[in-house]
């Protein structure tokens, strides 16, 4: 770029001071609908995140060692799945959240403070927690079904997968045995 040249220089600063955008070809109203249903999801995840951490560091008990390592397993999961999901919100044109703070005002998943939970109540509470995000997951799929997105729809079946898996192992670790 020619640095003399005024009118490439205004050109430039334009493109810099421009918004955050992204280009799509999808409508204003779907980047809207699929970025608010993907971002609650993101909060979802993180606050299940955390509280399976939080359950895997304080579990105690004869199963201990069995309950520890399958809640570091499901937390790891749900890491995984955060940047994916940003990712496809700035993909699809949006804006993903951006701090703690807005996680917290965005989630849906009960937090838990107690300074101690049996550890089948922590079982359960995320098989719980587990299955709605299921059903939250199944909600956004129906939002990038109506807009055509089917990428991010291919994204949440894998999603719903995982997370039925860990709802299914969440319940059959609590089942009694006989």
């Amino acid at each position: 770029m020619n640095k003399g040249d005024p009118k490439k220089r205004l050109e430039s600063e334009k493109r810099r001071d421009a918004p955050l955008e992204t280009r799509t070809d999808l409508t204003q109203a779907a980047t809207r609908d699929i970025s608010g249903a993907m971002n609650a999801i993101l909060a979802d995840v993180f606050a299940l995140y955390l509280k399976t951490k939080n359950f895997h560091w304080h579990m105690s008990g004869p199963h201990f060692r069995d309950y520890h390592l399958l809640l570091d397993e499901h937390a790891e999961q749900l890491f995984a799945m955060t940047d994916p999901i940003a990712e496809r919100v700035r993909k699809v044109g949006g804006l993903t959240l951006h701090s703690i703070g807005e996680i917290s005002r965005n989630q849906r998943v009960l937090d838990n403070d107690a300074e101690y939970v049996e550890p089948l109540d922590m079982l359960a509470e995320l098989a719980d927690d587990n299955k709605t995000l299921d059903a939250r997951l199944r909600e956004a799929h129906n939002v990038c079904d109506e807009h055509r997105d089917v990428a991010t729809a291919s994204l949440i079946e894998v999603w719903i997968d995982e997370t039925e898996r860990r709802a299914w192992f969440l319940f059959e670790a609590t089942r009694r045995e006989n």
